[in-house]
């Protein structure tokens, strides 16, 4: 089924940075230029206009048109579609978190009481104790009852360290020990992923974890360990898939180091699986790592069986490639299965609960490798000068460090190495992600709450599209968080392909969601700013309800009417 999008292509150098470059960037220059985007009509020109579309993020332009579509001349109400963040939440686990804290509470009480001073838990009869507080015929208790009975049954844990872990960890008053992650907790977070994200595949006791503060930040450390342990250089060939998340296309451009790019797109004659044009250039022992977003933001499609049979292959003749997969839609796309899955030893997965549980504000996300993997090969044949130099650096948070794994490599580089014993993510953050994780895992192999999440972005998906007139994509494939809409072909499929062209030569892409914000009260996002072609818009299905999709492809026609009557005029 087609979606009307070809992608660009990708002419990119990717970088491995540090995390303060990560966090600054262009901050001061973008200021400038955004001031400048609201500006465009009276005071650019189209050339100058088109040069600010290469440099400016979609996001930075998305944050203009924002301010622009607060006081839109026809005074609709907004309609933000440009944000990625759900406009629904999880409540299981939300509940059983305040209640966990409570229980919490009451034991800290039980050693000290005075005043608003308590103590700390007592472990000895804690399961019990725990047992005794329950209400069975209350929904919430009921959960926490069967979270605690699939802990102790099905992952074998003891009932009084895994309650006193969950109690200690969300009263917060320890740091988190072990640093990487705690011990049950990596248990529970590594059965979800096996159940989310592995299609059967059984890894659980093979993966370790690292929760992180998001998956952004998750990104961020990887990037920078990749680099600070020689694993990539810069002048090191990297790949990409594109269409991808804008801050993936903005860290080159922003930091310069002047790796050498390689095309990795995928198209959508390809039903945005990647080309085999392109997955051959894998296979070449000059690139070094492949990243991507699976399923793919834009795009919101997942890699098929074929294509991930085919990175297979890949790495038997590449066997050093490091594979960076994100993957937090997978749990929008039926029977996914991540690369991690397949190619364990070569492949870092990085995972959010920020989409599917209304979680973005929590920053919770981690990190996964197989404890037998391709990176921590290349550690041990480092050239001797670059070993012993990162020893020397390890050597003050381990007495062996030849042996550190990467990914506590990635934990202690989080804290620059010195503060290592104080790294991890806050203990009430991971608690937060066992209780999400569970609500998971006591359902079995159909969750009802993922069911009816994919539901809804379905049914939003299937409504703008029958709005736009434009075929809906039904491939298992689609995760439907997303959808990338050519602007040119909507008004070819509903006007005519003189009218397009007139519009493709009078409004630049900018121009047209400028004037979609400030005239129609519509944020959408520039496709163009994560390498997909000219003349696309991302619109994000999780943060609007049905009738709002109706809405604002009303609102985009009533734009293309009075384009179309300017067009009629000239």
């Amino acid at each position: 089924m087609k979606k009307f999008v070809k992608p660009a292509g990708l002419a990119l150098a990717f970088a491995i940075v540090s995390i303060s470059f990560l966090a600054c960037g262009k901050e001061k220059n973008d200021s400038l230029k955004l001031r400048n985007v609201g500006k465009y009509e009276q005071s650019m020109t189209k050339d100058a206009a088109a040069q600010m579309e290469k440099e400016l993020g979609a996001f930075e332009i998305t944050a203009e048109q924002r301010e622009l579509a607060k006081e839109n001349i026809a005074g609709y109400k907004v309609i933000d579609a440009g944000r990625g963040n759900p406009n629904w939440i999880n409540t299981k686990a939300r509940f059983a978190f305040t209640r966990f804290m409570n229980f919490a509470l009451s034991e800290c009480q039980r050693t000290l009481n005075n005043g608003d001073m308590a103590g700390h838990a007592d472990k000895n009869g804690i399961g019990e104790r725990f047992d005794k507080s329950m209400n069975p015929s209350d929904k919430t208790d009921a959960f926490r009852i069967k979270a605690i009975d699939y802990c102790v049954k099905n992952l074998n844990m003891n009932k009084d360290e895994i309650v006193y872990e969950l109690l200690n960890g969300i009263i917060g008053d320890f740091y988190p020990s072990p640093s990487r992650c705690l011990k049950n907790t990596e248990v529970i977070l590594n059965h979800y992923l096996e159940s989310v994200l592995y299609n059967g595949n059984k890894l659980a006791d093979q993966t370790l974890v690292l929760p992180t503060e998001g998956g952004s930040a998750a990104m961020c450390y990887i990037f920078h360990t990749l680099s600070h342990n020689k694993l990539l250089r810069p002048g090191d060939k990297i790949a990409i898939a594109t269409p991808i998340f804008t801050p993936y296309l903005q860290i080159p451009s922003v930091n310069n180091y002047g790796l050498v790019s390689i095309n990795g797109s995928s198209e959508d004659k390809n039903n945005w699986d990647i080309s085999e044009k392109e997955l051959e250039k894998l296979e070449s022992k000059e690139i070094k790592a492949f990243f991507l977003v699976n399923p793919s933001n834009p795009a919101s499609h997942a890699l098929s069986d074929a294509t991930l049979k085919r990175l297979e292959e890949v790495v038997k003749k590449n066997p050093n490639l490091i594979i960076l997969t994100d993957d937090v839609y997978g749990t929008f796309v039926d029977s996914f299965e991540t690369v991690y899955s397949r190619i364990p030893h070569n492949t870092i997965l990085v995972y959010s609960f920020s989409k599917l549980y209304g979680a973005t504000g929590w920053r919770i996300g981690l990190i996964a490798t197989n404890k037998d993997n391709v990176m921590d090969e290349l550690l041990s044949k480092l050239p001797k000068k670059d070993m012993d130099a990162l020893n020397k650096e390890y050597s003050i948070v381990t007495t062996e460090p030849e042996s550190m794994k990467f990914i506590d490599r990635v934990a202690a580089d989080s804290r620059s190495i010195g503060l290592y014993h104080t790294s991890g993510l806050s203990t009430p953050s991971q608690i937060f992600m066992d209780l999400i994780a569970l609500t998971n895992l006591v359902e079995g192999e159909k969750d009802p709450y993922i069911e009816q999440s994919n539901e809804l972005v379905r049914q939003r998906y299937l409504t703008l599209m029958n709005e736009l007139h434009l075929p809906a994509d039904a491939s298992n494939e689609n995760a439907r968080y997303y959808t990338l809409i050519d602007v040119n072909e909507v008004i070819k499929k509903n006007y005519d392909e003189n009218f397009a062209n007139w519009k493709i030569a009078n409004k630049t892409d900018i121009q047209f969601l400028n004037d979609l914000a400030k005239k129609k009260g519509v944020v959408l996002m520039y496709g163009p700013g994560f390498d997909a072609q000219q003349g696309t818009v991302r619109i994000s299905l999780a943060n609007n309800n049905a009738e709002d999709y109706k809405e604002l492809a009303r609102r985009l026609f009533e734009l293309l009417d009075e384009y179309h009557a300017e067009y009629s005029a000239e």
